[in-house]
């Protein structure tokens, strides 16, 4: 609905929207946002099972098929930011129609791709739609749903993601196995016309009057810095090194990243308010995530070939044994609250990032023999671990920030996390590829470059421990968190 001309703020009006709202107005609207949750998050964890029967396909190796997983999330993390300034220029219902709508076109042309290059492509238009999908569906129900109702909403749709991260392996992997590896991505079409009739029906329409300028030099800057950081990781692992490439992306990058900060700095509305990392607690949470991710962002990939490449597995095994990994993560959910309240962030975070790197390192143990059951025990528990980090570090942002600024804290922790994924599945690939060597068609070779390079990683996870030193002992926003 559009606003009244009377009416400069954001409309409908809180007040209206709060005395209107019950379960069974707003039924339509948490089905979609929940469907569109589960499709992005099914999305985002079915494409790895399909890595080598894509590479196959595509005739390429399947460690070359990173840049397919990469730039769908570096998309995210790029325009994620956009969001907010969308949603106040041109409505939430058109928005979330174009995310939906660009999203189905994206999976049409993935479905239909011939080549890398066109898969690559396909993908980040998937990015563009996916960016506003989640974002634009949690602001939404934060308008439209009263407040006694809210964390009872907010959970039916988190458990539609979390069921799309349990189902999308393994249906990745039977899809791969009895039909083809095109239709993980064609399913997405006839959902995403169905979201669109939802969209239509159901989808309120929030906007403002006038819609605050966006820093477009800041957007630019960077999202170029970004692609080039990723640019430089790929062509550091690519058959044909161009070194004197990777060298010019990774110093432009670095003179992007440095402008924007003088930008930020002197515009009223950044992209990126650089200010707010200030705040202890959330500076502390965006740069732990960056390098706890870079440790653990590409272990799903790296495990997924090391079954089928390496061990031999078939894709609906190998989907299976994904499953373990996200039930523990939905375990972790169930005792992060406790462990909040008893230990405080700073030693939780340091004690799970360390066993988060000792769980990493016994992956170097597993090979072709070890039984299956002992190889989903190992799964389950290292999801567990890394749910607790996830969840721990995503409140950590939020603990000491103005309530005026949880906007921008939210879309700095959002791209912050989807760009330490891609750049996560950056490194832990590159090193895949550089212990494989020459031997990219050999088992043996796939499994001993597993073992060395979760060994690396681990290094890496626990050097990362270290920045949550940074955490005042008696860090006061554990509590208020933890019992949110």
């Amino acid at each position: 609905m559009s606003p009244p001309p009377s009416l400069p703020a954001a409309v409908p009006a809180a007040d209206d929207v709060a005395a209107a709202s019950s379960h069974a107005s707003y039924r339509g609207l948490l089905w979609l946002v929940a469907a569109a949750f589960f499709m992005q998050a099914l999305d985002s964890t079915i494409v790895n099972t399909a890595v080598p029967a894509m590479a196959t396909a595509l005739e390429v190796t399947p460690l070359g098929m990173r840049s397919a997983l990469t730039s769908y999330v570096l998309t995210l993390a790029i325009l994620i930011p956009a969001s907010p300034w969308l949603c106040d220029r041109f409505g939430t219902r058109r928005v979330f129609a174009a995310a939906i709508a660009t999203f189905g076109v994206g999976s049409l042309l993935c479905g239909v791709a011939q080549t890398l290059p066109e898969l690559v492509v396909a993908r980040v238009l998937q990015g563009i739609g996916g960016a506003s999908l989640m974002p634009v569906g949690r602001y939404v129900l934060v308008r439209t749903i009263d407040k006694r109702e809210y964390v009872h909403a907010m959970s039916t749709v988190a458990t539609f993601g979390l069921l799309g991260s349990v189902l999308g392996p393994l249906l990745g992997g039977l899809l791969v196995e009895f039909t083809s590896w095109r239709l993980i991505f064609l399913i997405n079409v006839p959902v995403g016309l169905a979201g669109l009739w939802m969209n239509q029906r159901d989808m309120p329409d929030y906007r403002l009057e006038q819609a605050r300028p966006f820093d477009v030099s800041g957007f630019l800057l960077f999202a170029a810095a970004s692609a080039l950081l990723l640019t430089a990781s790929e062509q550091a692992g690519a058959e044909v090194h161009h070194w004197s490439l990777v060298a010019g992306s990774s110093a432009l990058a670095i003179v992007l990243g440095a402008l924007y900060v003088w930008h930020s700095r002197r515009t009223t509305y950044p992209v990126a308010d650089l200010t707010l990392l200030r705040v202890r607690s959330l500076s502390v949470a965006l740069v732990g995530n960056l390098f706890t991710r870079l440790g653990i962002g590409g272990m799903f990939l790296l495990l997924v070939l090391f079954l089928q490449v390496g061990c031999g597995w078939s894709p609906t095994m190998a989907g299976l044994m994904m499953v373990p990994q996200a039930l523990g993560s939905i375990s972790s959910k169930w005792v992060v609250n406790r462990l909040l309240l008893r230990l405080g962030y700073r030693r939780l975070l340091i004690a799970n990032t360390t066993a988060v790197a000792v769980m990493l390192a016994l992956f170097s143990l597993v090979d072709g023999s070890t039984p299956t059951w002992l190889i989903a025990m190992l799964v389950y528990v290292y999801g567990g671990f890394t749910g607790l980090q996830y969840t721990s570090m995503n409140t950590l942002a939020y603990t000491d920030v103005d309530i005026r600024h949880a906007s921008m804290a939210s879309s700095m922790a959002s791209t912050t996390q989807y760009l330490s994924i891609s750049f996560g599945i950056a490194f832990a690939s590159l090193l895949m590829e550089i212990f494989v060597g020459r031997e990219v068609h050999a088992a043996h070779a796939y499994v001993a470059a597993f073992h060395i390079t979760v060994l690396v990683l681990a290094a890496v996870t626990a050097l990362a421990a270290t920045i949550f030193l940074r955490l005042r002992p008696d860090h006061p926003g554990a509590v208020r968190a933890a019992a949110s």
